[in-house]
């Protein structure tokens, strides 16, 4: 059997940076290593590097009848496919090669087009690949082939004035029971800029008022939505999910003009913003949000970036 006679086949990069990532453009080089317990022929061993996105997504259905009523959709999209060899058999040379039992190591390099390729992502419904894979081809046996993924990252240009400008907003509502309605509730919130990284803390500033006769709770929750299209974008599903939230000091009924910053911690594992795929598209929201209870919440949202490389504030205005 070809697993009897390849062990321990590794895949080795050399890191670009610290968080292992890719972008358009780079150079990858490293070694492919693989031990054989046996004399063996080896035709070719190709390297190939391809980058892609599919999704898939059903409607309706169930058991018995309603099976029948079932929709499915689905769509792929290929950015890149090429390969290059690592070894390859010449006949001027005597044919195949036989290689001997003990550990072999081929070094290889590989450009990753340019291009404006989404970042890697991977959801319910679809995901956002780069894979690495190393096939190796014997006489009269299938290819085996051994794949990795890369995780690549879309650099935005971060030189984009709105990047790094100041996001503000308000909102305020009345509670209402039967005929009686409390003062308002008020909340204003500020954001220093609209480009972050993961891993990066943001700091919320808040103004609070709450006339009313009940205790108002402020809230900071990171959303992300993911939106699944087809290849004409007929139809899509939608999902949205909670990255993170914390929850600041609750603010007494009848108070006013309370100042407070809320320090929010976007998660390391949050998805970068993907706007430049045709089938999948990555935005999130940071919700402010006032909570009182048996009462809808009053709600600030800030569409916010998520990029790979980090976005100063623009300094405040000389005064």
């Amino acid at each position: 059997m070809f697993q009897q006679t390849i062990k321990n086949f590794n895949i080795n990069f050399n890191a670009l940076n610290e968080r292992n990532t890719v972008s358009s453009g780079d150079v990858l080089t490293g070694h492919i290593s693989f031990e054989l317990t046996k004399e063996t022929k080896i035709t070719a061993i190709t390297l190939a590097l391809k980058g892609g996105a599919n999704v898939h997504w059903s409607t309706g259905g169930g058991g018995g009848r309603k099976r029948r009523h079932r929709k499915n959709y689905s769509a792929k999209v290929e950015f890149f496919h090429f390969k290059i060899l690592l070894l390859q058999a010449s006949a001027a040379v005597g044919g195949t090669p036989k290689l001997q039992p003990g550990t072999h190591v081929y070094p290889f390099t590989c450009h990753l087009p340019q291009g404006e390729f989404p970042s890697s992502f991977h959801g319910p419904h679809g995901q956002i690949a780069y894979t690495l894979t190393v096939g190796i081809d014997r006489p009269w046996h299938m290819v085996k082939d051994f794949a990795t993924e890369l995780n690549y990252v879309y650099r935005i240009n971060t030189n984009q004035p709105e990047l790094g400008a100041p996001l503000s907003g308000s909102n305020t509502m009345t509670l209402c029971c039967l005929w009686c309605a409390s003062g308002p509730i008020t909340l204003k919130a500020s954001i220093e800029k609209k480009a972050f990284v993961p891993g990066e803390t943001v700091k919320i500033i808040c103004e609070l008022s709450n006339a009313s006769s009940r205790t108002a709770t402020p809230k900071v929750t990171l959303q992300q939505k993911q939106v699944y299209y087809t290849l004409n974008k007929a139809n899509k599903t939608v999902v949205m999910k909670n990255l993170a939230s914390v929850t600041g000091q609750p603010i007494s009924a009848y108070t006013s003009d309370v100042h407070t910053e809320i320090m929010f911690t976007i998660p390391p594992s949050a998805s970068p913003t993907i706007s430049n795929c045709s089938i999948l598209d990555i935005d999130n929201v940071l919700e402010v949000s006032l909570s009182v209870r048996a009462y809808p919440t009053l709600d600030v949202l800030f569409p916010i970036i998520l990029c790979d490389t980090p976005v100063n504030a623009d300094p405040p205005p000389y005064m």
